[in-house]
């Protein structure tokens, strides 16, 4: 009498990912070195469960990586080799989906369309390079998915400074009911020592401090800002900053509907700008906005649209026209639309109005990271960064900034237009410290 079929899956754990598959608990985090093997290691485990014995009928597993195009381009081939054996099982390649002979499925999904994942449940979930999603996916989409079927998560990356990943990392380890876990290519043994000596010769210091050695305290390479910001925190400019009445108050917005609408709120004193507030949300009618406003103890002197607010609508309640959205806001005159200036002198600007700023740190803590997240765009086949910015989530709360920067002279007349800024050469424009040698006005 022949036995139960044993399929056998083409996968041999290292001695790092064996430990990490024997001590997984339901909540998991771990930061891993580049080269750690960390998507091989998660969408095994994710087969596995698939595949084992489960009260639960047609279970369903995700892994999410920040880009639909990089789940593609990074598990895809996995999941469909280490799912090869499986006799049965189904591949949808439009769908990134693999169906197992007992019902189970499990599908790749990109963090820039949450909207995919509405409507479902989750037996298990893998959130890949997690510190480049956005911050709010985890909490409003991805976890009351799992609800339901009382699902396990596990989020896995490389540090992109202190964000949500930091955050996520720094509670769970007081936790007993998560899983978490640092490893560090100077202690793994992965690389070979010689290997890891080279790299840490060739690399920028920030590079190989935040790929190889997972520091969160490393610099953001490419970011536009963050190099100003972490001396802002250092000079104790993000902090409590509380509304002040006798101060003119302003909003800057960036407009969005299946993408975020962000706000920013603003007061101008003498030589300097108190952010004090800030509001991000996406596929929200006008009223939403509005009312998170009025809702606010602030008195408004007005409201700063972006360029693009000439043709742009929020496309709800018959809303179709700027003056309507006018309307919402105590009307035309509380309204004003920016000046319509390039992007780098957008960025120019910014570089050099920061270092008179004062951010407050609770209020303002998701406009904080998408300024610190807002890098250039790297191009994999030159190995260099462009001067085009990547757009992901932390655009909105950037472009947001740029519109009241942009603003800033109707604020303060006394100050340099920002047209005045001239567009800086490519060291200036990309040197590490290259806004110093752009003025502080």
């Amino acid at each position: 009498m022949d036995g139960p079929r044993v399929t056998i899956i083409p996968y041999r754990p290292r001695k790092l990912q064996a430990v990490i598959h024997s001590k997984l608990k339901r909540f998991n985090v771990f930061v891993c070195h580049r080269r750690f093997g960390k998507t091989v290691l998660c969408i095994n485990e994710a087969i596995k469960r698939a595949l084992a014995e489960s009260p639960h009928k047609e279970r369903r597993y995700a892994y999410i990586a920040p880009l639909y195009k990089q789940a593609k381009a990074v598990a895809w081939d996995y999941l469909k080799q280490f799912t090869a054996p499986i006799e049965g099982r189904i591949v949808n390649e439009s769908e990134l989906r693999v169906d197992l002979p007992n019902g189970s499925r499990i599908r790749l999904f990109g963090a820039d369309n949450p909207d995919a994942l509405r409507g479902v449940y989750l037996d298990g979930v893998i959130l890949d390079e997690y510190a480049d999603m956005h911050p709010r996916l985890w909490e409003e989409v991805v976890r009351p998915l799992l609800a339901d079927r009382k699902g396990w998560a596990i989020f896995i990356g490389t540090p992109r400074g202190r964000n949500q990943f930091w955050e996520l990392f720094e509670k769970a380890q007081a936790d007993p009911e998560w899983y978490t876990a640092i490893f560090r290519a100077s202690e793994t043994g992965i690389i070979d020592a010689s290997e890891v000596a080279a790299m840490k010769r060739d690399m920028d210091p920030d590079a190989y401090e935040q790929e190889l050695e997972c520091s969160f305290i490393a610099a953001i390479k490419g970011a536009f800002y963050g190099v100003i910001l972490n001396e802002l925190e250092k000079a104790g400019r993000i902090r409590s900053v509380p509304y002040d009445p006798g101060l003119k108050t302003f909003t800057s917005w960036d407009l969005g509907w299946t993408d975020d609408t962000a706000i920013w709120v603003y007061q101008v004193a003498p030589f300097e700008i108190r952010y004090i507030d800030y509001h991000c949300t996406s596929g929200q009618k006008i009223e939403h906005y509005t009312k998170w406003l009025q809702d606010k103890p602030y008195h408004y002197t007005k409201h700063w649209l972006p360029p693009d607010a000439r043709a742009s609508t929020l496309p709800a309640n018959g809303v179709t026209t700027i003056q309507q959205v006018a309307a919402q806001l105590g009307g035309v005159e509380k309204v004003g639309i920016c000046p319509d200036l390039d992007l780098q002198d957008h960025i120019n600007a910014t570089r050099a109005i920061l270092p008179r700023c004062w951010f407050d740190a609770d209020r303002c803590k998701q406009g904080l990271e998408a300024l610190r997240q807002y890098q250039r765009t790297w191009d994999a086949e030159r190995k260099v960064f462009m001067p085009k910015p990547l757009h992901n989530w932390a655009s909105h709360g950037a472009t947001a900034f740029h519109t009241g920067i942009a603003a800033y002279q109707d604020a303060n007349p006394s100050a340099v237009p920002v047209s005045a800024f001239r567009t800086p050469t490519l060291n200036e424009a990309w040197g590490r410290q290259g806004y110093a040698d752009e003025g502080r006005i």
